[in-house]
């Protein structure tokens, strides 16, 4: 008997069809919005984090900005919103509408916010102009709708956007800080080019000084550090390079500490700007980091000579503080790099200068091994001293 069951290539063209239909639903263009005089938005944006939506006119006779907001909040009771900051470009100083669904009732309820800081997310009167202020709910999906006053002759705006769990009491409650949550503000330009989070556009004082940050600390921990090592284990093995690998290595050393000192400075100065937004192990290890190098420059003024009885004390603090700055230092850039979320260029980029250098070092060590087994293998008899009790000098492949 014949089954009377599609075949299976119709089923796949059925998932196939709702597969486009629902990927069409997630972009702004399909999304037919009005505002409350029923009337077609101009242009529509999607947003590049948190998966959002804005659809926006923008009136220059009365300077005006007309929106309507899509977002769904992580949680079935939880709260979106969208605001201008008039005088930066994060959630510090953002006139805000927040919306979500209210207990009971099931309407939807849109609030003010003047956010004044990261800790105080407090109801409050706007500092800018707003009317046709409401909201609605979708499958889901809340829409926030208003008209807001912007400056005349305004080009741009700065705009910030987000999505919060839950509300307590009629108050809403802290949203994450993953990298899309960070990430959710840019540019609205009124002439068609955006920018905002991942994507282009001008970088924000915050970010730039995040960029920086992260850069100082890339270059020093990740790559000069590193390099002093490579000299200091290598080139020592060849009596032609001394003293000219002492220095070198110095020199990549106290320049590591420096420009490592500049960044651990910028990282304090981002986290006592930024109270409400901690990366604890980021934190804690960037203090390790700095602390270890800093007893690692005192090695330098530390260092007895080489036929010292206390010389491989020495030799034992300044490896294993040596090794563990560079072990640090490669785990902490990493977490920067989730912290920060760039493109991935740059994180591809410092991969293969940290696989460039692995590839030095362990081309050198074999290297360096072959030449000491056969300086070792031509002697007849060993060099031998009163302090070292018969044993022989300091080896070759130690700093």
């Amino acid at each position: 008997m014949a089954s009377s069951s599609p075949p299976p290539s119709l089923f796949f063209l059925l998932l196939l069809a709702l597969f486009a239909a629902t990927a069409s639903c997630l972009t702004c263009t399909t999304q037919k919005l009005t505002d409350s005089n029923k009337k077609l938005f101009s242009n529509c944006l999607d947003l590049p984090s948190l998966d959002s939506f804005l659809h926006w006119t923008h009136d220059p006779a009365n300077a005006s900005l007309s929106v309507a907001f899509v977002a769904a909040p992580p949680n079935p009771g939880g709260w979106v919103s969208w605001g201008i900051n008039p005088s930066g470009t994060g959630m510090v100083g953002a006139q805000v509408l927040a919306a979500y669904k209210a207990e009971g009732t099931g309407a939807v309820t849109v609030k003010t916010l003047d956010l004044k800081s990261y800790s105080a997310i407090v109801p409050g009167k706007l500092s800018l102009d707003v009317w046709d202020m409401r909201g609605e709910e979708v499958r889901g999906v809340i829409r926030i709708f208003a008209t807001v006053k912007v400056p005349d002759k305004a080009e741009s705006v700065n705009q910030v956007w987000q999505v919060g769990p839950s509300v307590t009491a009629g108050r809403i409650d802290r949203h994450d800080f993953a990298p899309p949550n960070i990430n959710a503000k840019g540019v609205l330009s009124f002439n068609g080019s955006q920018s905002g989070g991942g994507g282009g556009g001008a970088v924000d004082p915050v970010t730039m000084k995040k960029n920086i940050h992260g850069i100082l600390n890339t270059v020093s921990w990740g790559v000069l550090f590193p390099l002093g090592v490579i000299i200091a284990r290598y080139m020592r093995t060849f009596p032609s390079a001394d003293p000219a690998w002492f220095y070198l290595h110095v020199g990549c050393q106290v320049s590591s500490y420096a420009i490592g000192v500049a960044g651990w400075g910028t990282g304090m100065k981002l986290g006592s700007q930024s109270e409400g937004i901690q990366y604890s192990a980021h934190r804690y290890i960037g203090i390790f980091l700095f602390s270890f190098a800093t007893l690692q420059i005192f090695a330098l003024f530390l260092r007895p000579v080489k036929d010292h009885k206390y010389r491989y004390i020495w030799n034992i603090y300044h490896h294993s503080i040596g090794y563990s700055i560079i072990i640090l230092g490669i785990i902490n850039i990493f977490r920067g790099f989730s912290i920060l979320h760039p493109d991935q260029k740059w994180k591809s980029t410092y991969t293969a200068v940290l696989i460039a250098l692995g590839a030095v070092a362990l081309f050198l060590e074999v290297i360096t091994w072959i030449v000491v087994l056969k300086r070792k293998s031509g002697k007849s008899t060993k060099t031998y001293d009163g302090h070292n009790n018969g044993q022989s000098r300091e080896d070759p492949l130690t700093i």
